[in-house]
């Protein structure tokens, strides 16, 4: 059962739309070896602007996450990429449905 998860938004710098973009996508094997992450999510939201999704199981799994590897990425591209400093919003999830025979399963 998912039961937390961050939203993160990002501004990329003018120009940098597909570094964002590819910097983004490429966390994705990172990502993947986290096993307290359930599902992640690397999304546009506007010419300009991206953000990530995920969700966990719990308050472990989420402060594995922002301790590690891509959010550590995260803050040491930003000078580089973005024109403001990541917004890192905690969640809570209240419903979720996730992909059956996975190792996720779904979760309400």
């Amino acid at each position: 059962m998912v039961t937390v998860g961050l939203l993160v938004q990002v501004e990329a710098k003018k120009g940098k739309e597909s570094e964002v973009a590819n910097f983004l996508s490429g966390a994705l094997p990172i990502v993947q070896s986290e096993p307290g992450t359930s599902a992640w999510f690397a999304i546009r939201i506007g010419p300009s602007t991206f953000g990530i999704f995920d969700v966990f199981p719990d308050e472990a799994g989420r402060k594995a996450h922002l301790m590690g590897q891509v959010a550590a990425a995260l803050m040491a591209k930003a000078p580089e990429l973005f024109a403001h400093p990541p917004v890192i919003e905690k969640v809570d999830v209240l419903a979720a449905k996730l992909p059956t025979g996975s190792a996720m399963g779904a979760q309400y």
